[in-house]
């Protein structure tokens, strides 16, 4: 891979889009990050407090080296591309890059970062904590002091964290962190994930194991993988019946669940509970049985970055092209034969 000095092929200074719009810009950016790049760079600003227009982007894209988006922001699209002479770079201040470059953008050998490895030190921590207030039931406590009612007459069976099995379902960025942050607990760490390898396993300290064994043997199942067709609902009824009676399911990762038979799991006891933070529907639908049962945590999709980690996603893409256009290779490079396993 062939990467960039501060100035274009052409001779002319770097020149960088930014696409968020001027609210979101607040949000993922801080005062620094923006000084940094133009630093290195001249640096084109959406104009609007919203997102930019297909037509819009692809006027504003000509004679650009670097595009940065966000949330929100429109496709790489082959009219988009076609304007985009010098276009070598596009980082994506958030995490999935699916909704937003094409193979096109690929194709024609332009680099895609995104700033996912900042997201998943924030979900990585929220997993953790789920963990911890599963197995000590202190949700379920705090609820019960606030109805000033000291002494419980169903108490809840609480566990330690510490030497127990952890089954991990997928083992990309926030599984990676997740599995430091447990290191000081002395778990056991179970991973089901067809895609990586032996190499990148026994690196992390971690055991291979089929979908089977995991839920068979875990005490806790945390969901890390991408959302797509293959993983679409791969926890059902058969599955969720495997799981020992103690273990907690959580799922911080996506639609993997069939929420019915979760349900249904719960209710019955199948197992002991679960921490819930994405849904096959959000938001959650009030019909959701979810709601009535007491031995779930239900979250509305908060495990990505803290507000204080959100303000950094923008200095993890500034970093990134500031390595890209003076020689360096990016950090967070997004490959496109791994696009379709990533989240």
């Amino acid at each position: 891979m062939f990467y960039m000095n501060m100035s274009s092929s052409s001779g002319k200074s770097v020149k960088v889009l930014v696409t968020i719009p001027r609210s979101l810009y607040k949000q993922v950016s801080r005062v620094e990050d923006e000084l940094k790049l133009k630093g290195f760079a001249d640096v084109l600003f959406n104009p609007y407090d919203r997102n930019l227009t297909e037509d819009e982007l692809a006027e504003l894209v000509k004679d650009v080296d670097g595009c940065i988006t966000c949330w929100g922001s429109p496709k790489f699209t082959e009219k988009v591309l076609t304007n985009a002479d010098r276009l070598k770079i596009i980082g994506h201040a958030a995490g999935s890059v699916k909704p937003y470059v094409t193979e096109g953008v690929f194709r024609r050998g332009i680099v895609v970062v995104n700033a996912a490895s900042t997201i998943a030190l924030s979900v990585a921590e929220f997993t953790l904590a789920m963990m911890l207030n599963c197995l000590r039931a202190i949700p379920y406590y705090i609820d019960a002091m606030r109805m000033k009612n000291w002494r419980l007459e169903a108490k809840r069976k609480t566990y330690d964290l510490r030497s127990r099995t952890v089954g991990l379902i997928g083992f990309g960025a926030v599984a990676r962190e997740l599995v430091k942050l447990l290191k000081p607990f002395n778990v056991r760490i179970l991973v089901y994930d067809p895609y990586v390898s032996d190499e990148d396993l026994e690196m992390y300290g971690v055991e291979r194991s089929s979908l089977e064994e995991l839920l068979s043997s875990s005490d806790i199942v945390s969901l890390h993988a991408a959302s797509t067709p293959e993983t679409h609902r791969m926890l059902d009824e058969k599955q969720l019946r495997i799981m020992k009676s103690t273990a907690f399911l959580i799922n911080t990762a996506g639609p993997l669940i069939d929420e019915n038979a979760l349900a249904k799991a719960l209710k019955e006891k199948w197992i002991a509970g679960a921490a819930l933070d994405r849904f096959e529907e959000e938001p959650l639908p009030s019909s959701s049985p979810l709601y009535e049962l007491d031995n779930v945590l239900l979250t509305p999709h908060i495990a990505g970055p803290s507000d204080e980690r959100e303000s950094m996603l923008f200095g993890t893409i500034v970093e990134d092209f500031r390595r890209f256009f003076s020689g360096e290779k990016p950090l967070n490079i997004v490959k496109y034969e791994k696009l379709r396993f990533l989240a």
